[in-house]
């Protein structure tokens, strides 16, 4: 293959090996770079100047090398950023949304990084600035807002904010009134809490020190928060945990999942003291959550084999699971993403043939209806209310070349109020534009569905570059919506595509189980098949294909790396989950025994692990030639931790054949998201889209009109 990317000449960090060995299940296993792996990984979560001295010299040589890797491209990058800075509107704010006599909403400033958030009264007026992102962060290298919730009685704010990227937020209360924080400062949350209906305190979840939310705590305002009052302990590992509330302030719901399983404990807003009630208790495979009603709960569940899902009801008095009833039957390959509960209708967005959309329901009648759109391939967000009692509901719609839009839907009259459009203040034709969505046939005869973007003028005859981008993982679709990024490298003609790939639920559940545990190579399979049919219908050329993916997106990147290196011009892998074995046999990780269900667990089962290893990008690296490769990533990032992407890099150098790169950026401030501020992230896409260009020969290329 041809290979078009010219980098500077510099010495790779060539770090240490210590020979290591792992035995499990009889099973011995070399880890020649587990010495980047901090013993007190810990502690520099909360403190990252704690990082033992050998590990940072080496990291902080990895940032030398691709700088100098990328020097010649420091001009573009900042044209990248330029433009892409230029689409957004830097004083946008949202359109507010009406709760009681006030509305609120958030906005930006000019040059503002952060959001702030404000009211107006009900019906507009004066804007009043609740809590300013900017102002909170200083000088702060990283600072990241959290939750930030108003009491039921308007007068005091809950926010939080995580100021190292480790996503251990801080609680904090202000009162509404003369704007001050109360000494009250809850550390070690998850991020949000939700109030009592009096308005006295608030419950949320602590995080332990391997950041897991374990503990519901009850908070009384103005208390020494080393006295709040434990609610409920979560001791089984494997389980998330999170807590909300209600939009009528009636109830408080504890939410227990791991990737199959769910539970639901209640308590009612009115007594967060009291014991929380079961609903139904856990069982393994049976997922199910609640929306509230008025005098019933919704109940979204995959009970009874509705492995799309159905609607049930349950009294709010007892909503155990012997009292369900079925309101919307379980219709296979229609799958139901969520619900919404109001006081006349029922709200749900939905996925059907690929695509997703919105259906009203009329809770007095039975009626139903779908808001329809028209183009081929979109995107649906659902907003919802602040309020319980009202008739409308606030929805959004964007597609690959529609800037998004937000919508107000009347839900008895059908009427949709068109509240916002997107500005690009550069400018933004969708005329200019051509989205396709395209079938790609796996190996197995399974149709890949392929969501596609590139300029009118891009030619289609295979000289064109494409950035392929994928998931296929937990479940998640990607959806086909409007990026003002990726326009930056369309308008330099390239196709954008996105694989739905199988382990996302593009086409419902049974998309998903088809790429997990035992089958997750369905996912890596159908990536590259999507690669292949782009090639045999002429929309690009495999060496001019870059492959980008982040999280378990990185480890398909990984893992494709690994099948079919030809297959690609470049390889982008942000935050990449990419010794997935390693990970997965270490369970005092974050996200380890939570993360068992979707990829196995190797520390029971020999079979697991050997399913693992089979895949695992660093385990199956090697003398291959392999096309450029970027990784990203951050040293307090959480849930993919920083040692990953750094022994992958290691080892990849060292195994490989031929003389193409490996790059390894670590943002030694930052976690899993990236950069806090909405420029100093563009900053970072630029910086990846500049490689992009740059291993497709197309650094020097001038923008389509």
């Amino acid at each position: 293959m041809t290979r078009n990317a010219v980098f500077p000449s510099a010495a790779a960090p060539r770090p240490e090996k210590v020979a290591t060995t792992h035995t499990v299940h009889g099973i011995a296993r070399s880890d020649e770079y587990s010495w980047m792996r901090a013993d007190n990984w810990q502690e520099v979560f909360r403190d990252p100047s704690l990082l033992a001295p050998g590990i940072r010299t080496h990291l902080e040589s990895e940032n030398a090398y691709q700088r100098a890797l990328m020097a010649d491209t420091a001009d573009l990058q900042q044209t990248l950023f330029a433009e892409m800075k230029g689409r957004i509107k830097e004083d946008d704010s949202s359109v507010p949304m009406r709760d009681g006599p006030f509305a609120y909403g958030s906005a930006f400033r000019l040059g503002g990084q952060r959001p702030r958030y404000f009211r107006t009264p009900r019906d507009g007026g004066e804007e009043h600035v609740l809590l300013d992102g900017d102002t909170e962060a200083g000088d702060l290298s990283y600072f990241r807002l959290g939750g930030v919730e108003h009491s039921p009685d308007h007068k005091q704010l809950l926010w939080s904010f995580d100021d190292k990227g480790s996503e251990f937020y801080t609680l904090r209360v202000r009162d509404l009134s003369g704007g001050q924080d109360a000494a009250d400062l809850v550390p070690d949350t998850g991020g949000s809490g939700v109030w009592a209906a009096d308005s006295g305190g608030f419950l949320y979840t602590y995080v332990d020190p391997n950041h897991r939310p374990c503990k519901v705590f009850f908070h009384a305002v103005g208390t020494d928060p080393r006295q709040d009052r434990l609610i409920y302990e979560e001791t089984d590992p494997g389980f998330f945990m999170s807590v909300g509330g209600t939009r009528s302030n009636e109830w408080i719901l504890i939410s227990i999942s791991d990737h199959e399983t769910s539970e639901y404990r209640l308590l009612s807003a009115s007594d967060p003291l009291a014991e929380p009630v079961i609903v139904s208790p856990r069982e393994e495979g049976l997922q199910y959550d609640l929306e509230e009603g008025g005098d019933i709960f919704f109940v979204l569940t995959n009970a009874d084999g509705a492995e799309d899902f159905k609607i049930m009801t349950a009294p709010a008095k007892d909503p155990r699971r012997a009292n369900w009833k079925e309101l919307v039957r379980h219709e296979p390959s229609r799958l139901i993403l969520s619900i919404i509960g109001f006081q006349d209708h029922l709200v749900r967005l939905e996925r059907k043939d690929g695509l997703p959309r919105i259906v009203v329901r009329d809770r007095i009648t039975g009626d139903e209806h779908v808001i329809s759109f028209d183009e081929e391939a979109y995107s649906l967000g659902l907003s919802g209310s602040y309020e319980y009692d009202t008739e409308v509901m606030r929805f959004s719609y964007s597609s690959m070349t529609t800037p998004s839009q937000l919508f107000d839907y009347n839900m008895r009259t059908r009427e949709r109020t068109l509240l916002k459009t997107q500005e690009v203040p550069s400018g933004h034709d969708p005329d200019h534009y051509i989205t396709r969505r395209l079938m790609a046939p796996a190996q197995d005869g399974e149709l890949v569905p392929v969501s596609l973007l590139h300029h009118r003028d891009t030619p289609l005859d295979g000289s064109a570059p494409c950035l392929l981008y994928g998931y296929g993982s937990y479940g998640i679709a990607m959806p086909a919506g409007f990026s003002t990024a990726c326009l930056s490298l369309v308008n330099r003609g390239f196709v954008y595509a996105i694989a739905h790939t199988r382990g996302g639920k593009d086409k419902g559940y049974h998309w998903y189980e088809d790429g997990k545990r035992d089958r997750k190579t369905n996912t890596f399979k159908d990536f590259i098949a999507v690669a292949q049919h782009l090639v045999k219908e002429g929309y690009t050329a495999h060496d001019r294909i870059v492959a980008q993916g982040g999280s378990a997106g990185g480890m398909l990147v990984g893992a494709v790396a690994n099948m079919a290196p030809d297959a690609f011009a470049g390889l982008i892998a942000e935050v990449p989950f990419v010794d997935v074995l390693s990970t997965m046999l270490d369970a005092s990780l974050p996200l380890t025994p939570p993360e068992w269900p979707e990829w196995g667990n190797p520390i029971a089962s020999e079979k697991d692990y050997r399913t693992i290893a089979a895949y695992s990008p660093y385990d199956n690296v090697g003398a291959l030639d392999y096309p450029p490769i970027l990784a990203v990533a951050g040293l307090t990032d959480p849930r993919v931790t920083y040692w990953e992407p750094a022994k992958w890099v290691a080892r990849l150098r060292d195994r490989k054949s031929g003389s193409n790169p490996v790059l390894f950026k670590i943002n030694m401030d930052s976690g899993h998201a990236g950069a806090s501020g909405r420029f100093s992230r563009l900053e970072e896409v630029a910086f990846t889209y500049a490689f992009a260009l740059k291993v497709t020969g197309l650094e020097d290329k001038a923008p389509l009109s």
